[in-house]
């Protein structure tokens, strides 16, 4: 099967079990015991830290990458 082949077998795989997917039926996700959830919930710390985390991380892949094409 040659590659072009194999990439229309896979899209229209994706397509039928995306189809799957949303046909599923349910009333959607539980509702909490306490009640529903307030609006204007504050995000985690742990989100804040990773997105710093990330940032450094590819200020540093980008400092001193051996390849500087920039």
């Amino acid at each position: 099967m040659i590659i072009q082949n194999k990439k229309i077998v896979a899209s229209i795989l994706f397509v039928l079990i995306s189809c799957v997917c949303v046909a599923q039926v349910g009333g959607g996700p539980p509702t909490p015991k306490g009640g529903p959830i307030p609006v204007g919930l504050p995000i985690d710390g742990g989100v804040l830290i990773g997105v710093c985390v990330g940032l450094f991380y590819g200020a540093k892949k980008l400092l001193f990458s051996k390849d500087n094409s920039c």
